[in-house]
């Protein structure tokens, strides 16, 4: 069994990972979706690499969480309700859902994405399983309370997002649109702010570390991928509306 300070003090490294992946996804954008480059090696059909790269998260959680010695409450099982419910969408319900049919990824980013979700699995699953049991009283406390409504905000953000991106081309369309409508009117991507919030909210909820390094490692991903997102945009449409920002609304 790992010792709860080795445990934190590896947390606290992965969260330092974070911060220097941040910087260097600032500088170079990383080649799926709409930047997907075949120069980073062999290519898989992006429906399934969403599957591998999400879903095996939901096992690696489960498999600390049951072979713990902490046996589990209600309040954590339904913290990993809030996880699992997420990953269920990423992982099955939002690849089946999108209509990219014959588009690819780099197998190197699907195995990037799959390291990053196994290792926050195994750091909340390893949390949840060996060092902390949430008491049914924790429910009630702000943090639970406030985290859940910014959990619950940020993901109904995130879902109507990809919904509004989904039904953006008619049956038969191809290419490239300028997204409107919901938080689009303000900002590239909403989905990608919408997911940013929704992990902040988990991390406020669960009051963690593991939370903590799970908020971080979001926005290291995501911030950049927005601001890529946002460049695109504007360099391929040139009646992009100027008022829009990247990822936060009237900031960024």
């Amino acid at each position: 069994m790992i010792t709860f300070e080795l445990y934190k003090l590896y947390t606290w490294i992965w969260i330092a990972a974070a911060l220097v992946t941040f910087i260097v996804l600032l500088r170079i954008t990383a080649p799926y979706g709409r930047h997907t480059k075949s120069s980073w090696g062999p290519l898989i059909d992006n429906k399934l690499g969403w599957f591998i790269m999400e879903f095996f998260v939901l096992i690696v959680l489960s498999y600390f969480v049951i072979t713990g010695s902490n046996i589990q409450s209600v309040a954590n099982f339904i913290i990993i309700g809030f996880f699992a419910l997420h990953y269920v969408n990423r992982s099955i319900i939002f690849p089946l859902r999108i209509k990219t049919n014959g588009k690819k990824m780099p197998v190197s980013i699907m195995l990037m994405a799959m390291f990053f979700n196994l290792n926050n699995g195994f750091l909340i699953g390893y949390y949840l399983g060996e060092f902390r049991v949430y008491s049914l009283d924790w429910l009630q406390t702000p943090q639970f309370i406030i985290g859940t409504l910014i959990f619950a905000v940020g993901m109904f953000i995130n879902w109507h997002s990809d919904t509004l991106l989904i039904h953006l081309r008619k049956p038969g369309e191809t290419g490239y649109k300028i997204p409107k409508g919901g938080l689009f009117n303000y900002v590239s991507c909403p989905n990608l702010f919408g997911e940013t919030i929704e992990w902040a909210g988990f991390a406020i909820l669960t009051w963690s570390l593991p939370g903590l390094a799970f908020f971080v490692w979001t926005f290291a991903n995501l911030i950049p991928r927005a601001i890529s997102h946002h460049k695109w945009y504007q360099e391929k449409f040139p009646d992009y509306p100027k008022e829009r920002k990247a990822v936060f609304p009237f900031l960024w």
